[in-house]
């Protein structure tokens, strides 16, 4: 299924869910894309003050409401087998400075994913972060991994997620 929102657009595996909504809340409904892989889907409005930028969360496993935008909330919920993708723009002036310099989309690496690169630690897990620049826009990309010792069978699940991700110039 594919989700789609404020220039974003990802495809999302059978059995997984995401949201695309913006970072304030505007309110129930009235700015959020989400999609569950039961076959149903929200959408709300594309349009966005200057100060408001995307934040997108997918994981293949049941997303909690309250979400934090780096996943609080969903991060403390994950068994061993589940995956968070978060994905956070930031302001048009970000993009090309030297934090964001990486252009395109990444792909991560088990290597990558540490017990320290968790927003919070939590005994067991493990997360990456890498930060780039896609159609002119700024984004951080925030992945967690249920388990640290099983990062090598989970981490392909992030990028196959990833190589369906388009983002639309700003």
């Amino acid at each position: 299924m594919r989700i789609e929102g404020h220039g974003i657009a990802v495809e999302l595996p059978s059995g997984w869910e995401g949201e695309i909504n913006r970072r304030s809340d505007p309110g129930p409904g009235d700015d959020t894309v989400s999609a569950a892989g039961n076959g149903t889907e929200a959408r709300g409005a594309d349009a966005a003050s200057a100060d408001e930028h995307p934040v997108t969360h997918l994981a293949n496993f049941s997303l909690p409401g309250g979400r934090g935008d780096f996943g609080s909330a969903a991060v403390e919920r994950m068994q061993a087998d589940d995956v968070l993708v978060c994905l956070v723009e930031y302001g048009p002036a970000e993009a090309d400075t030297p934090l964001f310099a990486t252009q395109g989309v990444p792909t991560v690496t088990p290597a990558q994913f540490s017990p320290s690169q968790m927003q919070r630690t939590i005994a067991g897990m493990s997360g990456t972060q890498a930060f780039f620049t896609a159609g002119g826009r700024a984004f951080c990309l925030y992945a967690v991994v249920g388990s640290h010792a099983r990062r090598r069978g989970l981490v392909p699940q992030v990028n196959e997620l990833l190589q369906t991700l388009s983002i639309q110039p700003a």
